[in-house]
């Protein structure tokens, strides 16, 4: 790293509060917007607020749960991260909603990494309780999350095919959330859900952020889609994994246990659109890391916004 570099890193040493740095491990930011996609999911199956105790607990241990996913994530991509690190950062400064207070905080040095792994331990552990307390197989379902997303990060240099682990990983908190709220749930609700947010953090999560880091990861020799398929194809699958959230959005309403009028079905279909398609269709057509990056960010408010439109439906 020049010498530029290096001394933002000191400053930014300086100036974080250690509490930060880290929430910046956990990219807690990220990480809550990120609660509203198991919430949404228990709240779209019910139709209404499950009881309060299972409400708060399930808050809880979906904190826990992302704080210590996302930061197992630095813990096993470590040498990865500071490979990267060795090279010119390309993201935009300020653009990525991962790195809002810092990036990497292990890989550059600010935080031990036995640290990072305490972290990861003690939030894990509080996930597990609660988890077991809600029902037994949201237990199974976070553990099988923590393996994958281990295998996911051993995957970068092999094959590009990690993405497939990446969307079941982002989807399975989803599934938690419906069966620590229901204890026998519509396995086909539950298929389609799966399908739905699979193809959102493919489409709109993991392809896009992958490209923003695509000079860095073809600099270590990682093997990721937009390195594999190149700039063109991975437009076209991200547009197209859009193209089917879309259409499986509404078949999450329509299979749901409550019943939604039309309005809100048009409600969640232009949010869609807005948060979704229409960046997608201005990155097929300038292919920028800038436009990735951009669409990388507002899908993550995606799910945030359907929680809304079902919030809205169960208050009023």
């Amino acid at each position: 790293m020049d010498s530029t570099m290096t001394a933002d890193l000191d400053q930014k040493k300086v100036a974080l509060p250690r509490y930060k740095i880290f929430m910046a491990l956990s990219r807690t930011p990220h990480g809550v917007i990120d609660m509203a996609t198991p919430c949404f999911a228990a709240l779209i199956w019910l139709g209404e607020f499950p009881p309060f105790w299972v409400t708060l607990l399930g808050l809880i241990t979906a904190f826990a749960g992302y704080t210590a996913v996302y930061a197992l994530n630095d813990v096993i991509d470590y040498a990865n991260d500071r490979m990267k690190l060795a090279q010119e950062f390309s993201k935009p400064s300020g653009l990525d909603i991962d790195g809002i207070w810092i990036r990497h905080p292990l890989a550059q040095g600010i935080l031990p990494y036995r640290n990072g792994v305490y972290w990861v331990v003690a939030w894990a552990s509080i996930a597990i309780i609660g988890a077991w307390l809600l029902n037994p197989v949201c237990l199974v379902i976070f553990i099988a999350g923590c393996i994958l997303e281990t295998l996911y990060c051993k995957m970068l240099k092999i094959s590009h095919y990690r993405v497939l682990v990446s969307g079941t990983v982002k989807t399975l908190g989803a599934v938690a959330a419906v069966y620590a709220v229901d204890l026998s749930p519509s396995p086909v609700f539950v298929v389609i859900l799966f399908l739905f947010l699979y193809v959102w953090e493919i489409g709109g999560q993991n392809i896009p952020n992958d490209w923003s880091d695509v000079h860095e990861d073809k600099q270590i020799g990682a093997r990721t889609v937009p390195v594999k398929l190149g700039i063109h194809r991975s437009a076209v699958l991200i547009l197209g994994c859009i193209l089917v959230t879309l259409l499986l959005n509404v078949w999450v309403f329509k299979f749901s246990r409550a019943v939604y009028d039309p309005v809100y079905l048009v409600a969640a279909l232009g949010a869609g659109v807005y948060l979704l398609l229409i960046p997608a269709l201005r990155l097929i057509t300038t292919k920028s890391d800038e436009d990735a990056m951009r669409l990388f960010n507002r899908g993550s408010y995606y799910p945030l916004a359907l929680m809304a439109i079902v919030l809205i439906r169960i208050i009023f």
